[in-house]
């Protein structure tokens, strides 16, 4: 995929809004070159004024030419020239102090991730965010307004429940802060799963040759039916390379006295990979993508509904395959990948498990073509609303047909994407059922 060159926030006509990450914007660095072009066409608007000054003099110095040329007019451009000017510098300088705020967000949120990992280096690139801050005081102002307010917005709609007597927006909104007072949300660098998954048994269910999906909707489509929850795509190139794409189904038994049963998709496994503990969900993934063909240093790239976010997220950030990019729905936690991998992430504001993630990230995550299209997914209270209708994969998949029509160029770019799997020469299907033994 290629690098996308801004980053700023879109917002279309239904209420999707595509981001690189809850506070961010743009990209700095091309925000500051915006701010030193600005500048440059400042020096021509300061060299346009001295040249209608000079002019001025010259004709009121020549009676001649003055008595023909209305002087106080011309006078009047070079004034107007003059407030343009400095238009153009307070842009210019808004423009570059909104970049130091933009990357003072960034270095917080890295100082506070290499924490975890390397004391040393978290000091320094904290220091470097200080030193930001310490130039100029709006800096550090415009940091805190710009996290604040995508804090604020970050849960739109979630109390806007079915009232349910007064008790469901309530819970919802408790189930939303459970991710931001425990941090669990976040998949921070160097946090790998601990414990020992149960033992599962991964068995073939069914095997088709499809072509590739053709967009985001079409991708979230190929979610495995009733009698699989992970499905293994296997694609060969031109000249004989593969690759994988691995599609991972969310909760399938979510009632509380099941958990621990046949089922490996339930809330067991969704309290572990939350905690941070080995699943049998995330056990039988890697047992599929190993029965598929994938090895170590394969590429291997995820979809993934609800819980299959959370291992999508383990599948980035620790197991030997690469996963260069992922596409996840819903996902109650949010990883930390790097510069190289492409973290595609629909979520809704009023979904209570997307929610979990603590709202996603304010700096961002993943390669410049990362980004997170949110909205409202149901703006109606109902009943439906007890079914967590807005967390469905039927309604994500609007989201994604939105994402799939929209022109942000980041959407856009992901059409690249599906454009490389359609080149593929071969692909082959597998759907693979999972359950617990012993």
């Amino acid at each position: 995929m290629n690098v996308i060159a801004g980053r700023a926030t879109s917002v279309d006509d239904g209420g999707l809004s595509i981001d690189h990450g809850g506070a961010i914007a743009v990209d700095t660095e091309q925000l500051r070159d915006l701010g030193a072009r600005m500048r440059s066409v400042m020096s021509e608007y300061e060299r346009a004024r001295e040249a209608v000054r000079r002019a001025c003099t010259l004709i009121s110095s020549a009676p001649d030419a003055a008595s023909r040329i209305d002087v106080g007019a011309l006078q009047r451009s070079g004034e107007r020239i003059g407030e343009l000017r400095a238009e153009i510098e307070n842009a210019a300088t808004g423009t570059l102090v909104m970049a130091d705020a933009f990357e003072v967000v960034e270095l917080r949120a890295k100082a506070e991730a290499l924490a975890l990992t390397d004391a040393a280096a978290a000091s320094t690139v904290q220091a470097r965010a200080d030193d930001l801050v310490a130039h100029d005081e709006r800096i550090g102002t415009m940091a805190a307004w710009l996290v604040a307010g995508w804090k604020e917005r970050r849960f739109d709609g979630l109390g806007e429940q079915y009232d349910l007597a007064g008790a469901l927006p309530p819970l919802f909104l408790a189930g939303a802060m459970v991710g931001v007072a425990s941090g669990l949300g976040r998949v921070r660098p160097g946090m790998t799963l601990t414990g020992k998954a149960d033992p599962v048994q991964v068995t073939p269910v069914r095997s088709t040759s499809p072509t590739a999906p053709r967009d985001s909707a079409a991708a979230l489509r190929r979610m495995p039916g009733a009698g699989a929850q992970v499905a293994v795509e296997k694609y060969t190139m031109a000249g004989g390379a593969t690759r994988y794409v691995a599609y991972v189904s969310g909760t399938r038994s979510s009632l509380p006295w099941q958990a621990g049963g046949a089922e490996p998709w339930d809330m067991k496994s969704n309290v572990e990979l939350y905690q941070g503990r080995a699943s049998a969900s995330y056990q039988a993934t890697l047992d599929a993508l190993g029965a598929a063909g994938a090895k170590s240093g394969d590429q291997v790239d995820v979809v993934a509904h609800s819980q299959g976010g959370m291992i999508a997220a383990h599948l980035a950030m620790e197991s030997d395959f690469e996963v260069s990019m992922q596409l996840t729905a819903g996902s109650p936690a949010e990883p930390t990948l790097g510069a190289d991998q492409t973290l595609i992430q629909l979520r809704h504001t009023d979904d209570v498990v997307s929610a979990l993630a603590a709202g996603g990230s304010a700096e961002g995550t993943g390669s410049p073509d990362s980004f997170t299209a949110s909205r409202e997914g149901d703006p109606h209270d109902g009943m439906q609303d007890l079914t967590l209708r807005t967390h469905g994969l039927e309604t994500y998949i609007e989201t994604a047909e939105m994402v799939d029509a929209s022109d942000d160029p980041r959407a856009e770019a992901l059409d690249e994407y599906w454009d490389g799997l359609g080149q593929a020469v071969e692909v082959e299907r597998t759907e693979y059922h999972a359950e617990r033994k012993g």
